[in-house]
């Protein structure tokens, strides 16, 4: 799991709030990287987190 810092933009006008471009990339990129199991360009772009199921 990754937490991925991104700025969501408010508008007035249309279907808020929107993503820019950079961020969408990067949450593209940082899903690519996990599933890829590159957890080092993952972990450049967001925190990433082990998750552990609970018996």
């Amino acid at each position: 799991m990754a937490e991925v810092d991104i700025e969501l933009i408010e508008a007035n006008e249309g279907w808020s709030p929107y993503l820019s471009l950079e961020d969408a990339e990067k949450l593209d990129d940082v899903r690519e990287a996990l599933r890829r199991e590159d957890i080092d360009t993952a972990s450049k772009l967001s925190k990433v987190y082990r998750l552990t199921p609970v018996n």
